[in-house]
């Protein structure tokens, strides 16, 4: 029974679109609401107006390629029904969550006393600010002077999405920094969008703690966890101890041959 009444609902949908589609719709108002996760929001229908006739209203939520009913049949839809009221100019939603941002259309078909039908639309963007989560910082823990080191930080929760900051040392890294004495003798880039800190070539200078921030002017900033970068010399003892141990082996290699040499075996070969 429960997927007959889905099925059904979904017919009226169809018949609800199709019908009303054969009416040219005069767009009244588009336009976008910002809130806070959690908070009351009225959505305006900017469609209605007073006026002579019978209204039939309709309110869809879209969101990408699918389609849901807010309000139809004179009623809320089950989805909504427990914190979102019906008026004649809006609805009002009790309490927000980032899953509500899409755009809401309000379709008002107004049919006059000789019949006509006159179908009106207007459309809201919404969009639920939701707080920067704790980012995460990837920044490798070692890299040798004169190399690249790419850091990175992401956040995945914030909406609109949130702008990145980097810090060393707990002091703030300046998008240039040549302008900072305490960074004129690093060589760094910082994309602010995606959280890309990239330092070329690495100097003795770049060795610190690093951290990012997220924020996105809703709720407070947030920062994530410390991580120790060294920049390390060339190891010049170790090349020079694989170069020592080379020079042996093959020094061992060269006796093995002479030796060989004295001792007859390559004239045994011959015979």
């Amino acid at each position: 029974m429960a997927g007959s009444g889905a099925w059904g609902r979904v017919r009226l949908l169809l018949l609800s679109v199709s019908s009303w589609s054969l009416i040219s719709a005069q767009v009244m108002n588009t336009q976008t609401i910002q809130v806070p996760e959690n908070k009351a929001i009225e959505i305006p229908c900017a469609a209605y107006a007073s006026q002579s006739g019978t209204a039939r209203v309709e309110w869809k939520f879209e969101k990408g390629s699918s389609i849901a009913l807010v309000y139809y049949d004179a009623k809320v839809t089950d989805p909504y029904k427990d914190r979102v009221q019906y008026t004649p100019t809006g609805i009002r939603f009790t309490s927000v969550t980032r899953k509500d941002t899409g755009k809401y259309v309000c379709e008002v078909l107004w049919t006059g006393s000789g019949g006509t039908s006159q179908l009106r639309k207007s459309e809201v963007d919404l969009i639920v600010q939701v707080p920067p989560s704790k980012p995460i910082a990837k920044v490798p823990t070692s890299v040798t002077i004169g190399n690249k080191a790419v850091l990175t930080c992401t956040e995945t929760d914030g909406s609109p999405p949130p702008t990145f900051q980097w810090y060393r040392d707990n002091i703030l890294m300046p998008s240039n920094p040549k302008i900072s004495e305490k960074f004129r003798n690093s060589s760094y880039t910082i994309d602010t969008k995606t959280g890309v800190l990239t330092i070329e070539p690495v100097t003795s200078f770049d060795t610190g703690d690093y951290f990012c921030e997220a924020q996105n002017n809703v709720g407070t900033a947030q920062k994530s966890e410390a991580i120790h970068l060294e920049a390390t010399e060339v190891n010049v003892g170790g090349i020079v101890a694989a170069v020592v141990v080379l020079l042996i082996v093959l020094a061992l290699v060269a006796f093995g041959i002479w030796f060989a040499y004295r001792r007859g075996f390559f004239s045994k070969r011959r015979e």
